[in-house]
């Protein structure tokens, strides 16, 4: 997996606020299915009604736990990614409408990943690209992507969790990105590791650990 997505998006003035606004939002998910039709080969149809549920939901969700960006920005900012992964994933809005095989190096290496799963693949990209764009933008870099994230063995546990259940995307985004995932309370801010050290350093007080992957 790449940043490919990074480059559509990463010249958009004020990303990160303008995403929050939902013809921005279908327009921008747009230009990722438009992506991975011509990068990978993969065409979807979109339920506009199933894509609108999924940012209501994600804007209601990110909207509540939105102070704990001031307590660390960076790491909030791909939790907020997580959680839009996580009803975009619920919600279901693509259905794979035809593949052509494509011969490039990134279709090629990715190949096996994205036929598993292309619509997880295609709301992943999404994530990890609008992430990117909005690194680039607020902090001049793009955090790295793990190996993991290309490994088929990864998106098969991927797939099977988020199935049981959709909380589950915001820690596996967080593994791909090499963050350190919570696989107790995913959707809560308030338990990420990386909040927790802000406001132990802040403020004092306990740390709660989450860190045990689930089965599969």
């Amino acid at each position: 997996m790449d940043f490919l997505f990074r480059d559509e998006l990463v010249n958009t003035p004020d990303l990160r606020h303008r995403l929050r606004r939902l013809r921005w939002f279908r327009m921008a998910f747009r230009k990722n299915v438009a992506l991975i039709a011509g990068h990978y080969g993969y065409r979807f149809v979109i339920d506009e009604t199933k894509l609108t549920a999924a940012f209501l939901n994600w804007i209601e969700t990110v909207e509540q736990q939105k102070s704990f960006s001031r307590i660390d920005r960076k790491d909030f900012i791909i939790f907020a990614a997580g959680l839009v992964l996580k009803e975009l994933i619920a919600e279901a809005p693509a259905r794979v409408e035809g593949h052509t095989p494509q011969t490039n190096a990134d279709a090629t290496e990715m190949a096996d990943i994205i036929a598993f799963w292309p619509e997880g693949f295609l709301y992943t990209n999404f994530c990890v690209g609008t992430i990117a764009a909005i690194y680039e933008q607020e902090f001049g870099t793009a955090p790295q992507i793990a190996s993991c994230a290309n490994d088929l063995r990864t998106w098969w546990s991927y797939k099977e969790n988020v199935t049981e259940m959709p909380g589950y995307a915001v820690a596996f985004l967080d593994k791909f990105l090499g963050a350190e995932p919570n696989w107790v309370m995913p959707n809560l801010a308030s338990a990420r590791s990386a909040i927790q050290r802000a406001l132990i350093a802040s403020k004092g007080g306990s740390r709660l650990t989450a860190t045990t992957p689930p089965t599969g």
